[in-house]
């Protein structure tokens, strides 16, 4: 029998409810897996024309509801609008290293950047949604990230010691920014979306990557708002965070209301641990460990899942998945084996 997607399920999930199909969700999953798997080539479309991306999210699409998902994901970069941008990966000179470099800044001209890049994506995708199938996503990359990319994370570091006001500042602007593009991407978007998503990644195995202090001042805030603008279009807000930032979550959960939360590994935490400590309050997206599913042979990796499901799959708010993403160096025949066994497990 076909699949037929219902975004509902993932959007019953995302506000902590029981679907009534036990959702699966990916972050991201690398176009080469994609392409193994539907015996066919067509990454490379997305940048073409317009005809060329409506033609990769053809595919795009036919691959998530193949897989058996009820949504796909996609976004767009903000950062990739930033003139001078690039800091967050790249050894380069940061655009904002003074005071003089913030005001200068063109800041009040990203937004309309960032939308005159992103409408062709988005409509061609928006033009490609099967029956039943809605978007994940939204703007890519969150406030702290994108404040990298202005700053590096050293100078940023730096900065908050040398010129706290500078820092405080660059923060509110990233902020105001980052409500203009989500206001301009709600406003001709929110009906193709399931779920609104950002992903901000502020952890890593043992800590957060600023102080929990500072992320709750100046980064906590700007999720409520993007938040609060999701919301008042009638979608929930998930946050996809890396790391180990229980030192942060309950203001997360109850200053900037997120209706759930993506990423887990188990060597911070299980996935349990999350599902036990927030599962009443938010859902929870993911649950397999990514270097679980690098690494472990296919029976292995089978029992593994089906423990996983077991344990938490027939909790509210439960979307299954990796804790990660899916990139290019998992094996697609582990990819396989995570969805044939959650597929299994959803027939009963």
């Amino acid at each position: 029998m076909e699949f037929t997607p219902d975004y509902r399920n993932i959007q019953d999930a995302a506000f902590n409810k029981k679907a009534k199909r036990l959702p699966m969700y990916e972050h991201s999953i690398s176009t080469d897996h994609m392409e193994k798997i539907l015996n066919k080539k067509f990454a490379a479309l997305i940048d073409g024309d317009f005809s060329d991306k409506c033609e990769f999210f053809n595919r795009y699409c036919l691959f998530f509801k193949t897989m058996g998902y009820d949504t796909v994901s996609f976004e767009v970069a903000i950062r990739e609008s930033f003139p001078g941008g690039g800091a967050l990966d790249k050894h380069i000179t940061p655009a904002i290293t003074s005071r003089e470099d913030f005001i200068n800044y063109p800041w009040e001209e990203i937004p309309e950047l960032f939308l005159k890049r992103a409408d062709e994506f988005y409509m061609a995708l928006k033009q490609s949604l099967p029956p039943g199938m809605k978007m994940i996503g939204g703007p890519g990359y969150g406030i702290f990230e994108c404040v990298q990319d202005l700053t590096g994370y050293m100078n940023l570091c730096i900065m908050s010691y040398e010129d706290p006001e500078l820092y405080a500042d660059i923060f509110l602007a990233m902020r105001k920014l980052f409500v203009n593009i989500w206001q301009g991407f709600l406003d001709k978007y929110a009906d193709m979306c399931a779920v609104a998503r950002m992903g901000d990644d502020l952890g890593y195995k043992s800590n957060t990557m600023l102080s929990a202090e500072d992320i709750k001042r100046y980064i906590v805030p700007g999720y409520a708002d993007i938040v609060r603008l999701s919301h008042s279009y009638g979608l929930p807000f998930l946050l996809h965070s890396c790391g180990n930032i229980f030192n942060v979550m309950e203001d997360i959960i109850n200053v900037a209301k997120i209706n759930a939360k993506h990423s887990n590994e188990d060597q911070i935490a299980p996935f349990s641990v999350w599902v036990e400590r927030y599962g009443d309050r938010i859902g929870n997206f993911g649950g397999v460990d990514a270097d679980v599913l690098c690494r472990t042979d296919k029976q292995q990796l089978k029992e593994y899942i089906t423990d996983l499901l077991y344990s938490v799959g027939n909790e509210k708010g439960i979307a299954i998945g990796t804790g990660n993403s899916v990139p290019d160096y998992v094996p697609t025949e582990n990819y396989i084996n995570m969805i044939e066994t959650v597929r299994e497990y959803r027939k009963g």
